[in-house]
């Protein structure tokens, strides 16, 4: 394709069809937070037993996120997406039926994390081959969905607990993850680039031969560093803001504008990235995060805390939507969503264990402060990493 010719005309619809589910599948797991205090009651539940079904569901998907990707490398990402869905609001139905935590770590946990691991790489990764030029913004579109969903389905679905208790909640959920989900990977079509035609097998890397190249091993270092930084605010943030004295409704809202922050970060960085090379923007999106830690060791109340907030989102949101399509570049379209699963399970123990080793380092110092430097120390060697992708050539394409 040349610098005239537009881009397909359907690979907006896949970039759409992307934003939706992203937004449906993230939607429903953030939205677990409006659910945690009910859950608490329902079960007579500690907060770490509660706490627990959502570590298991971001591990869930992040393990398994590699084979969503294998199948939809094989059956289609509309195929995959498409259980995945149905896993989903099925994990949710059986959720508000639910006699015991057990039953709600199976269900929300397991199923929900099972859902989501074959939406989420297929998904971003179906995107990936349909453009050349404005691969960036593309991908920036599409998980710009996470940040959406972050920020509107948790707020819904407290307004369906008001109104219809928790089991009534999570069933209209279900009904819109069926409705609005479904009808979403429905439209995921294979770009042609990743079709194999007749005599010729799709350009790119395996899986293996990725694993085997440096790139790839730069990459995954970079998603194990950077990921307790990208999740342990998600945890904490709030908590932090409360010992700071802020009002509970302004430190919930700290989510909220990480998630904003989210959804600026992957539109800006992710054009900006089309300009001044994908490798160099993803390496300064690694810096500012780190950097932003500086504002909440400094914080003294909730102005330096939604600042905060809005940096780190701001950073977070560009990596995320750089690591596709920075796959794509390297790799090529072969096994593209087999690669980017499998990076992701980089981010898995992040996800699990760092949330938690930040609450037991408060408890035995009685400060963020250690945790604070920690996630600095961390995003810095994360750039370190990052960097090492920069002035590397484009491998396959």
């Amino acid at each position: 394709m040349t610098d005239a010719d537009p881009e397909p005309r359907y690979a907006w619809v896949a970039v759409w069809a992307c934003f939706v589910a992203l937004a449906v599948i993230f939607g429903v797991s953030y939205s677990f937070a409006a659910f945690f205090a009910a859950l608490a009651e329902a079960f007579s539940a500690q907060r770490a037993d509660v706490s627990l079904v959502f570590g298991i569901s971001g591990l869930v998907y992040f393990v398994l996120g590699a084979g969503g990707g294998l199948l939809a490398d094989r059956f289609g990402p509309r195929r995959v997406c498409s259980v995945g869905m149905l896993f989903i609001a099925g994990g949710l139905l059986a959720s508000s039926l639910a006699q015991s935590m057990l039953a709600i770590y199976a269900a929300y946990g397991v199923g929900i994390g099972i859902g989501i691991a074959l939406v989420y790489t297929p998904a971003i990764a179906c995107v990936q081959p349909w453009f050349t030029r404005r691969r960036g913004l593309a991908a920036g579109i599409a998980s710009a969905g996470i940040g959406a969903g972050t920020v509107a389905v948790p707020l819904a679905a407290s307004a369906l607990i008001a109104g219809l208790q928790w089991r009534g909640a999570m069933q209209v959920l279900a009904a819109g993850v069926l409705l609005l989900g479904l009808g979403a990977t429905l439209l995921l079509k294979r770009a042609p680039a990743a079709t194999a035609r007749a005599g010729a097998a799709v350009a790119g890397h395996s899986l293996r031969q990725a694993m085997a190249s440096r790139e790839f091993r730069w990459l995954y270092a970079m998603a194990v560093l950077a990921s307790p930084s990208m999740f342990i605010p998600f945890a904490h943030v709030s908590a932090a803001a409360r010992d700071l004295g802020v009002t509970d409704a302004r430190a919930v809202g700290l989510v909220g504008l990480i998630g904003i922050g989210s959804l600026i970060g992957r539109f800006a960085i992710g054009a900006l990235a089309d300009r001044v090379g994908r490798p160099l923007t993803l390496a300064l999106a690694q810096l500012s995060m780190g950097l932003s830690y500086a504002l909440w060791f400094g914080a003294g109340g909730y102005p330096a805390m939604a600042v905060f907030a809005l940096w780190l989102g701001l950073s977070y949101g560009g990596i995320v939507s750089l690591m596709p399509a920075l796959c794509m570049d390297l790799f090529g379209a072969r096994a593209v969503s087999a690669i980017i699963g499998t990076l992701y399970t980089g981010a898995a123990l992040g996800n699990l264990l760092g949330p938690w080793v930040a609450g037991a380092v408060f408890d035995a110092q009685h400060s963020y402060a250690p945790v604070i430097w920690g996630c600095a120390l961390l995003s810095a060697l994360a750039t370190l990493a990052a960097w090492r992708l920069v002035g590397r050539p484009v491998a396959l394409r």
